[in-house]
């Protein structure tokens, strides 16, 4: 929310935390200023600043309030737009641009607070640069500006028909791939494709675990009120966990805890601008080549 005060005989501001600004910074208790007006959208708030000071014989600020902080440069493309900001601080970041605006292929989009919170929960890391994040245009689109009552419709109520039929065109894709290799290399039918087929799903399945695990942590607020420091705690009781069950060679205990330390380093790396995918992709690009030799059971490398 941004604040414009009136400090009597004094100056007419804006500011977003009057605490901070007037009192601690100017020196003026809450019963020596006053509020003359409050929203959420920036460029309300800026113009109206001008506005007051003029009505009021105040100076008048030679620059609008909103022009005293640098845009967010959102790169908008065909299909997405990307905001410069990871998944950690996206939203914090937004509010600080509430009433902004950005062009796309689908008309002019606009941050407020319904957009902020429906880009917040759908926006993901991007592949190039994990403190970037992106939406798809298309979707913002049907949302708010061509506000599709059937798309929305879809979404919600045909997703798990949506779902399985990607997995239906999943296995046949994957049986067709499979016959064709089958016909290059001269195998006869009796090869039996199946376990490539669930190899491949299980692999699918598992990369979605790891986003189940974020809406899991969206949901309750952990992503708004956590941060690394408190998950690498979290991170540290989880293997005395796992130190224990070794120990104590409890099976049970053993799964348990290894399961609890991989969602602990999903939200881990979340909260660090990354993602628990990207982390398992650069060490795997690190030792996949590695090279040397087990000493007293562990790799020792070249």
């Amino acid at each position: 929310m941004y604040y414009i005060y009136h400090i009597p005989g004094k100056k007419i501001g804006v500011t977003r935390n009057l605490l901070d600004r007037v009192t601690h910074q100017q020196g003026y208790l809450p019963d020596e200023y006053e509020v003359l007006d409050q929203n959420e959208d920036i460029n309300y708030i800026s113009h109206r600043e001008i506005e007051l000071q003029q009505s009021y014989g105040y100076k008048v600020d030679r620059q609008l309030y909103k022009n005293l902080f640098n845009n967010m440069k959102i790169n908008a493309t065909e299909t997405t737009s990307t905001f410069p900001s990871p998944l950690n601080k996206l939203k914090g970041n937004l509010m600080e641009h509430l009433g902004e605006t950005w062009e796309t292929i689908h008309g002019q989009f606009k941050l407020n607070k319904d957009t902020i919170k429906w880009i917040v929960n759908n926006a993901r890391t991007s592949m190039y640069d994990a403190k970037r994040s992106y939406i798809y245009n298309k979707a913002f689109f049907e949302e708010f500006v061509n506000k599709n009552k059937k798309f929305k419709e879809l979404v919600t109520d045909n997703t798990k028909d949506h779902v399985e039929a990607l997995r239906a065109d999943l296995i046949s894709q994957s049986k067709k791939l499979v016959n064709n290799w089958k016909n290059e290399s001269g195998m006869n039918d009796t090869y039996q494709d199946q376990d490539v087929i669930e190899r491949r799903e299980r692999d699918i399945s598992s990369k979605r675990r790891f986003q189940l695990i974020r809406d899991w942590a969206s949901e309750r607020g952990l992503y708004d009120k956590g941060d690394t420091k408190t998950q690498f705690c979290k991170l540290m009781e989880e293997a005395g966990e796992l130190g224990r069950a070794i120990l104590k060679d409890d099976q049970v205990e053993f799964v348990d805890a290894i399961g609890d330390m991989v969602v602990v380093l999903t939200n881990l790396a979340y909260l660090g601008g990354t993602s628990i995918e990207a982390c398992i992709d650069e060490a795997y690009s690190e030792i996949k080549d590695r090279t040397g030799n087990m000493r007293n059971g562990t790799f020792v490398k070249s």
